[in-house]
């Protein structure tokens, strides 16, 4: 059975480093936004779409599949593409070896392995630091989601989300469910818990420009990376004055630091989407569940992302068309980098368990090779 499902697998994403091609993917229309219709997963069937609104693309993720069951993961960068790129390369890895360690997945294997991939960062940061100085403002969240004997982990530091999709047999309707943690500080309780964790600093949170802001400058209260507003040594010249403090840096003001969640899926449970901020800055979760529910499978994700980009057409009062020639870095105006992964559950294959280290790599096309980087 195993060996049916890796060859459905490998035929579904052979090979690899054509997926961001336009014969192989993405939309004719709109040259910067990529997908993969629907291929197979342990558990179902997934759906993932990118497009890019940054002059370098920013966003990475991954679907990895195979007997254990499925993981997913959401990193969005910012100030560079380089930890994105890193917790890309490196936090499955951790997964898988601490997964081994423990014998079985838990809340406390995903918060070791990020620990591990930001320590791995930070080995980065200090070796550039001399040469590239502004790497030690470069971040990225980080969704994480792995399906592992009918319960679903998720695990989150930034402001990407995942929404899970249930029908409700009261209603007939489907029903949307926020399963992860944000941390932004536009959101009341994140701004509450930086004042309670920062009682002597009244400027741990600032609005500025109708936005709040960490120290004035960043919005999200934890990620990967950001060292120069966690450790003092990256918190001065060279980094660039906009970026360092008027005051010395005492003690970190974000965090590493995720939040899990564990959920039993049942048989009411359909589908969940994962996806950088760029969605759900245009879509509620209301808005984008009721889309999946509605809509055929094949090619959900770019849809949800298309209904997206109509919204922030719309509330630049252009047309979408017009949206669509827009190039990148100059598009970062109108829309940030979107991914989305819309993983579709089947029940029947839930309580199927395994070795994780027996696993198929099922990657997002924004983790394709440089030479067929669309932006390049």
């Amino acid at each position: 059975m195993f060996d049916w499902f890796v060859k459905m697998v490998m035929a579904c994403w052979r090979p690899v480093k054509r997926y961001r091609k336009r014969q192989d993917g993405t939309d004719r229309q709109d040259p910067l936004l990529w997908s993969k219709d629907l291929c197979p997963h342990a558990v179902g069937e997934f759906s993932y779409a990118v497009v890019q609104a940054n002059a370098i693309l920013e966003d990475m993720s991954q679907v990895e599949s195979g007997s254990f069951g499925t993981f997913v993961g959401i990193y969005d960068g910012h100030g560079g593409p380089e930890a994105s790129r890193c917790i890309n390369e490196s936090l499955f890895s951790f997964v898988q070896k601490n997964t081994a360690d423990q014998g079985g997945m838990s809340c406390d294997v995903l918060c070791k392995a990020f620990k591990e991939v930001e320590d791995k960062f930070f080995e980065i940061v200090r070796k550039a630091w001399d040469v590239k100085p502004q790497i030690a403002a470069v971040g990225s969240c980080c969704l994480v989601g792995a399906i592992w004997d009918s319960k679903l982990y998720v695990a989150s530091l930034g402001d990407s989300r995942a929404v899970l999709g249930s029908f409700s047999r009261d209603t007939s309707l489907p029903v949307a469910r926020q399963i992860s943690t944000e941390h932004n500080a536009s959101i009341e309780a994140i701004r509450e818990e930086l004042f309670a964790k920062h009682e002597d600093d009244p400027q741990i949170v600032v609005l500025k420009h109708g936005v709040w802001r960490v120290k004035g400058i960043i919005q999200i209260s934890r990620s990967i990376g950001d060292f120069y507003l966690k450790r003092a040594e990256f918190n001065r010249p060279p980094l660039i004055a906009r970026f360092r403090l008027p005051e010395p840096l005492k003690r970190p003001v974000i965090s590493a630091e995720p939040e899990c969640n564990v959920i039993t899926l049942g048989p009411d449970d359909e589908f969940v989407i994962f996806a950088s901020d760029g969605l759900w800055e245009h879509l509620s979760s209301k808005e984008a569940v009721d889309i999946v529910y509605s809509q055929p499978r094949a090619g959900i994700a770019r849809r949800l992302i298309k209904a997206a980009l109509q919204k922030a057409a719309t509330k630049r009062e252009m047309r979408y068309s017009d949206l669509k020639g827009i190039e990148r870095g100059i598009r970062r105006h109108f829309h940030d980098d979107i991914t989305v992964v819309v993983l579709y559950l089947d029940t029947k294959l839930l309580n199927k368990g395994g070795s994780i280290s027996n696993h198929v790599s099922v990657k997002c096309a924004n983790d394709m090779p440089k030479g067929d980087n669309p932006s390049r």
